[in-house]
């Protein structure tokens, strides 16, 4: 199941929390190679998750991360205004767009295409439900195909470096009509997709969203 935790409420739900930092460690720095810090714990942490971001988060029936991402208001400080500003050529900072960053799929999950469209369908619902109007992030030429896949491809905004090499500063619209198509691709409902986003955030706001 998808859940929506800020990160002041992940710290319930520790066996979550540290297999999600563990499963960034093993794909951001063991199998991408990124400069990333690992502590004595084996988490992979930066200054964005001091922050108290929004983490969404595919936890597994034992109670694991399977698969999870990380967005911030762009009104605060974030990632691509940071490091990310000259793909773009100018920073972005407005209250309905948010950043999403560290798209994980954990090594031992069964079906990683799977989970990628749970998350990408989480994050539209979470948009969508929140009354956003884009997401934000960076992303390598690897992610390009499982965004065509799933039929949700950002507008690039700036790329830097060729072939798989290359990073890119995107913007994915959030629309309404986005959830059904998401949905299918990720074998469950647009109904599910709201169930998740009504535990986390209240009844009432899905239903102005929906």
């Amino acid at each position: 199941m998808i859940r929506y935790l800020y990160a002041d409420q992940l710290l319930a739900f520790p066996k979550l929390r540290e297999s999600m930092l563990k499963d960034r460690a093993v794909q951001f720095h063991q199998r991408l190679k990124w400069e990333v810090t690992i502590d004595a714990n084996g988490f992979e942490q930066d200054q964005y998750d001091s922050l108290n971001p929004l983490y969404v988060i595919w936890e597994t029936a034992a109670g694991l991360h399977g698969g999870s991402m990380r967005f911030l208001p762009t009104a605060g400080a974030t990632m691509v205004n940071d490091f990310f500003c000259h793909l773009n050529g100018q920073s972005v900072s407005d209250d309905r767009i948010w950043e999403t960053t560290r798209f994980c799929i954990s090594p031992s999950a069964p079906d990683g295409n799977r989970i990628a469209a749970l998350l990408m369908l989480a994050g539209a619902q979470l948009g969508v439900g929140l009354g956003l109007s884009h997401a934000v992030g960076v992303f390598d030429a690897r992610m390009v195909r499982i965004y065509r896949q799933l039929g949700w491809p950002p507008e690039v905004l700036g790329t830097e470096g060729k072939g798989r090499e290359a990073i890119s500063a995107g913007l994915w619209e959030f629309r309404p009509e986005l959830l059904s198509q998401l949905a299918t691709k990720a074998g469950v409902t647009k109904e599910v997709a709201a169930h998740w986003f009504a535990r986390a955030f209240g009844l009432e706001r899905t239903m102005i969203a929906a």
